[in-house]
């Protein structure tokens, strides 16, 4: 589940050339011969981690999304009141995971003499055998088949089993060594700082790191959610309490780590100043919501009864929005048409408090109980409005009975200008964000190439924007029509060609190009007798279009 911000990109590719950038996650596979040997053919399409649009990376990402589902399987086998009823799941699931990862062992030993690792030395699989991920590979599968010949204690078999965590660093130590090339000679916070925040040195561990966080927010979500539940929160109280204290101690980490490095953020360099103003942000806010009630109930719980912050934890959940631009995207709309929305608001509060106070008036003596005061009136006049009408308070008199339905019919338009708004404006938003970034891309080419820092620029602002691989294809290409027809000096006006001597020069070479053309698609000498009637050319302009037309004056005179 790693969020890829690799792009590829053609090489110094010329002005009529086709420039490409390929997100990842849209399905556009690699073309691979089909007729290379069986052994090239799978480890190209399973393997081959030099292919971009092969299955590599999806592979790797199955696998750990399968090793992350046996080490929940294993948490939840020390929980008898689970795993008891559900004694066979667990079983076949386990002889699942098993199957997987001996399929992809016994692959990856078979693919060995194709990996340039080991096909470039002798014995290739025995080399592959002895590799450390092998060796993991196969610790991840041993204790599965080493019941089945030997007694084991089934306690000891499932810490074995622990070790199948271990097949994540198949994924986490090539990721570490290219962050560690890409911050080289670089300081402790400026790595931090790649770590935790957007940048060109991240690489993929920063998407690992997005991604753990990402985990760790749902589960913890899922957890306080699931806690509510008497019954589950009787069996699993210890596990749910380990749980948040873990998750609170990794967003902590996060939050200090995001305070520590945040001075190297355009903007945020002061020491002291920039820190502040990046507590104060949005997002660093919300972070801090995620963590704050552990640590209030964890120290004034013998002041206050704090247990209703528990509830608060479920702003975890608004961390998931630093990871999608969606929003964002929402609030310039909102900031965008408030002054719309903040008139349409007003026209509904005061439709409601006038039919709150109409109906307070018509049903009050009726139903003094229901309609007793004009407040109450309130909460009965915005569920009519909204066309809720949940029933517990209704009408009796006539009167009352007509203005709920006058009242209802209203609500219908009423409460629609609000969500049509919202819904012209975040497409219009998006259709301005799109039109940025095709001015992006016009800018970005106007050397003629794409460099990669470029196209991961284009990449994550695609993602943000819900763009498809096609739809980043059609931006592209034209912006490079529109860029190759801005290079054609001749539409452009006279004053903005004299602005670069370059563009001045070739406008003059296409000139004398097109006057030689016409010399010779025209009668020469119909021409010159025209010009020297009514002298329609001075003589200098005359023997300028004979020198460049190539006619000697002896043979003008002739």
């Amino acid at each position: 589940m790693t969020r890829d911000n690799t792009l590829s990109t053609t090489s110094t590719p010329s002005a009529g050339e086709h420039v490409h950038v390929q997100i990842h996650g849209v399905d556009h596979r690699a073309e691979i011969p089909a007729d290379l040997p069986m052994r090239q053919w799978l480890y190209a399409w399973l393997l081959d981690p030099e292919i971009a649009d092969n299955y590599q990376k999806d592979v790797d990402r199955w696998i750990g999304v399968l090793i992350v589902a046996n080490l929940f399987a294993l948490l939840f086998e020390h929980v008898p009141a689970i795993y008891e009823p559900y004694r066979q799941g667990f079983h076949v699931f386990d002889v699942f995971s098993v199957l997987i990862f001996t399929v992809e062992y016994v692959l990856r030993l078979y693919l060995a003499p194709e990996d340039p690792e080991f096909k470039s030395k002798g014995q290739p699989h025995l080399r592959y055998m002895r590799s450390p991920f092998a060796v993991i590979d196969f610790l991840a599968v041993a204790p599965f088949y080493l019941q089945a010949f030997l007694p084991v204690d089934l306690r000891v078999l499932r810490f074995l089993r622990l070790l199948r965590i271990l097949k994540l660093f198949r994924v986490v130590v090539p990721a570490v060594r290219e962050f560690r090339h890409l911050n080289e000679g670089r300081t402790f916070r400026q790595k931090m700082h790649a770590l935790v925040y957007p940048s060109p040195y991240g690489g993929a561990l920063h998407g690992i790191f997005d991604t753990f966080i990402v985990i760790w927010v749902i589960v913890s979500v899922i957890a306080v959610i699931l806690e509510s539940v008497q019954s589950i929160h009787h069996v699993l109280s210890l596990e749910f309490i380990v749980l948040d204290a873990v998750a609170v101690g990794i967003f902590s980490m996060e939050y200090c780590l995001r305070l520590y490095c945040c001075v190297e953020q355009p903007g945020f360099q002061n020491a002291l100043t920039g820190r502040l103003k990046q507590a104060k942000s949005t997002s660093m806010l919300v972070d801090l919501l995620a963590i704050l009630p552990f640590f209030l109930e964890a120290f004034l719980h013998h002041l206050f009864d704090l247990r209703f912050l528990r509830v608060f934890r479920l702003m975890r959940l608004l961390k998931l929005t630093r990871y999608t631009g969606a929003t964002a995207t929402l609030t310039k709309v909102i900031a965008r048409e408030w002054p719309v929305m903040g008139a349409s608001a007003f026209i509904m509060l005061l439709l409601v408090v006038l039919t709150a106070s109409l109906g307070y008036l018509f049903e009050h003596e009726a139903q003094p109980d229901k309609f007793e005061n004009i407040p109450q009136s309130i909460y009965w006049a915005v569920i009519t409005l909204a066309s809720v009408g949940y029933g517990d308070i209704s009408p009796v008199t006539t009167m009352g009975r007509i203005m709920t339905i006058v009242l209802a019919l209203m609500g219908i338009g009423i409460f629609a200008i609000p969500a049509a708004l919202l819904s012209s404006a975040f497409t219009d938003q998006l259709r301005i964000e799109r039109e940025n970034l095709r001015n992006q891309l016009y800018e970005m080419l106007e050397d003629g190439v794409l460099s990669p820092g470029e196209a991961e620029v284009i990449n994550r602002e695609a993602k943000r924007l819900h763009m498809s691989q096609d739809d980043v294809d059609q931006l592209i290409e034209k912006a490079r029509r529109e860029r190759v027809l801005m290079e054609d000096v001749s539409v452009l006006p006279l004053h903005k060609i004299a602005r670069k001597s370059e563009h001045a020069v070739e406008h003059y070479k296409s000139l004398i190009s097109q006057i030689r053309q016409l010399g010779i698609m025209t009668d020469r000498e119909q021409f010159e007798r025209v010009a020297q009637q009514a002298d329609r050319m001075t003589p200098g302009d005359l023997a300028l279009w004979r020198r460049i037309q190539g006619i000697s004056s002896t043979a003008s005179r002739d």
